[in-house]
């Protein structure tokens, strides 16, 4: 079934058609049904009177006037014999082409006297009258149907633009109202449309509300929880060297980063966000994600570990082929092997424009969730202003690829707060990019990163407002 064929405007038209074609048949039927027992009662008593005329006329032996006759031609063999029968009746047959109304009555002999009554202007009548029926049905038909279009439309307009709003509110757009003409008037009674935009409405501004305040609250806290945390992270390097020095430096690290993110996210929760842009090559950029994720981890660098053992890149040379083979240096695009668990493979590279500093903290959280929550080796491709990355462990929860990452949920005992993948698709919306999470067919997470092709415009307030 057509996708325009469950609309309320099409229902709506073939029930109002439906009905008025019942309506219409209805009343046109009992119009011709009334008229056609007038018109034919009519004739008949005509009829009648004329046999009572020319019987009497008969038994006195006098001229029959009107037609009578007895036993005429043409008299309908059903009628002869029921005035043979002693019996007065009528009918309407043809007669010679021409509707006629006949009238007969038994006379001496076992005889029968009839009388025709022309019936062709009564038989006129009711076929004009049977054709004005159908046209006065199809006018009021057809007007009825555009009274009904008009009024439907108006009504599904409106709602399209309750829905249209209600998808604005779901995609993060609080600030959509369906502000209904009908239902901002306060003398004016509501109907259901404008009832469901008041209580969109309304429900769009608590949630806004409510948000907003989350929103302050997160960066209030965030910035109160600051100050504190520098002075414990300076006295907690004036510790003496030992084990509890070092869990009480990863606690206050830890601290530290869990307030850097709350205030990165509620600065993206105020939509404000500053873009810096800037040409950046895609391969040399992934490249700078990976050795930061290894020096944090204290593994060597790129370079003399990531030969060329494919092709695409700009500069690239086949496996072993080129200076270098596939674990020397000299190569400079294709796939770049593994190190600390980590693969870099170039099918295509790209010079974007884009903010160098947004998208290395995209890439980077992806990176650090996949080796914190996956399993070696972590693969980053490069296709154009695409890039891929995948692990080999147990794949996403099902509800992030369903709705997305939330906040401070993990699942499964999985450390961390849930804050990582969520700074990284708000980071992705400021770029304009498209990032979408999977699970691989045969084990694994997938995140992919789309760039745009032109970027969005740079705007709103510095990295650091709040």
């Amino acid at each position: 079934m057509p996708s325009w064929a469950g609309t309320l405007a099409v229902k709506a038209a073939v029930f109002i058609t439906v009905m008025c074609c019942a309506l219409a048949a209805l009343l046109g039927v009992l119009v011709h049904v009334s008229v056609t027992n007038q018109t034919v009662g009519q004739a008949r008593d005509l009829a009648l009177s004329r046999l009572k005329e020319a019987t009497a006329a008969f038994e006195a032996g006098d001229t029959l006037g009107w037609g009578a006759r007895v036993d005429p031609p043409g008299l309908p063999a059903s009628l002869r014999a029921l005035a043979a029968a002693g019996e007065r009746g009528t009918i309407v047959a043809d007669r010679e082409g021409r509707p006629t109304m006949w009238a007969a009555g038994p006379v001496d002999g076992g005889r029968a006297l009839a009388v025709a009554v022309d019936y062709s202007q009564s038989a006129r009548t009711i076929e004009a009258l049977d054709t004005a029926i159908l046209w006065s049905s199809a006018l009021a038909i057809g007007a009825t149907l555009l009274v009904g279009a008009v009024a439907v439309t108006r009504v599904t307009r409106r709602l399209h633009t309750t829905a249209q709003v209600a998808r604005r509110i779901t995609a993060g757009d609080l600030d959509a109202r369906v502000n209904d003409p009908r239902a901002r008037e306060p003398g004016r009674p509501r109907d259901e449309v404008g009832i469901v935009a008041v209580a969109l409405d309304s429900m769009a501004s608590s949630l806004q509300g409510k948000l907003l305040s989350e929103q302050r609250f997160t960066a209030d806290v965030a910035h109160e929880l600051r100050t504190p945390l520098t002075g414990l992270h300076a006295a907690a390097e004036l510790l003496p060297p030992g084990r509890p020095t070092e869990l009480v430096r990863d606690r206050v690290a830890a601290l530290r980063t869990l307030t850097e993110d709350l205030l990165e996210i509620s600065r993206l929760d105020t939509g404000r966000e500053r873009l810096e842009l800037d040409a950046e090559d895609l391969t040399a950029l992934v490249m700078r994600v990976v050795r930061t994720a290894e020096a944090s981890d204290g593994s060597s660098g790129v370079g003399g570990s990531r030969g060329v053992s494919g092709s695409g890149a700009a500069g690239g040379t086949p496996a072993g082929n080129g200076p270098g083979g596939s674990g020397g240096p000299g190569g400079s695009g294709g796939s770049r092997g593994p190190t600390a668990g980590i693969a870099v493979t170039v099918v295509r590279d790209a010079r974007v424009e884009t903010d160098r500093r947004r998208l290395e903290r995209v890439l980077g959280n992806l990176l650090a969730n996949a080796r914190r929550h996956g399993r070696a080796p972590v693969v980053l491709t490069v296709n154009g202003p695409m890039v891929t990355l995948r692990d080999h462990g147990d794949g996403y929860p099902e509800y992030l690829i369903t709705h997305g990452p939330q906040r401070f949920r993990t699942e499964g005992g999985a450390k961390g707060h849930g804050l990582g993948l969520t700074i990284a698709v708000g980071q992705a919306e400021v770029l304009g990019a498209r990032l979408t999470f999977a699970n691989a067919a045969d084990g694994g997470a997938v995140a992919t990163l789309t760039l745009p092709q032109t970027p969005p415009a740079a705007s709103g307030l510095p990295d650091g407002a709040a």
